[in-house]
C-alpha cells in the first residue's frame, strides 16, 4: 500500500485520468473530491463491498429459478 500525506487543497494523480484532492478537513474527517472520466466507478468501499455480496448471491440461483423467471419474461 503507498501512503501519501497531503495538506487541504493539495491532490493526488492516479495514472493520466483520475485526480484525487483534499477538499476539506474537520474534526476526524477528511473530505475528498475527485475528478475521473464518467465511466469509472467510484463508490465509498462499504457500498463496493455490499454491490459485490449482492452481485455474489444473484449468482448463485438455482438454475431452475432462473428458467422459471425467464418464462414468465418470454412473449
Amino acid at each position: 500500500m503507498l501512503v501519501l500525506t497531503r495538506k487541504l487543497g493539495e491532490s493526488i494523480a492516479i495514472d493520466d485520468h483520475i485526480k484525487i484532492r483534499v477538499v476539506q478537513i474537520k474534526g476526524k474527517q477528511v473530505r475528498l473530491g475527485i475528478e475521473a472520466p464518467k465511466d469509472t466507478k467510484i463508490h465509498r468501499e462499504e457500498v463496493y463491498v455490499a454491490i459485490q455480496d449482492q452481485n455474489q448471491q444473484s449468482a448463485n440461483v438455482p438454475a431452475d429459478k432462473t428458467r422459471s423467471v425467464a418464462k414468465l419474461l418470454k412473449p
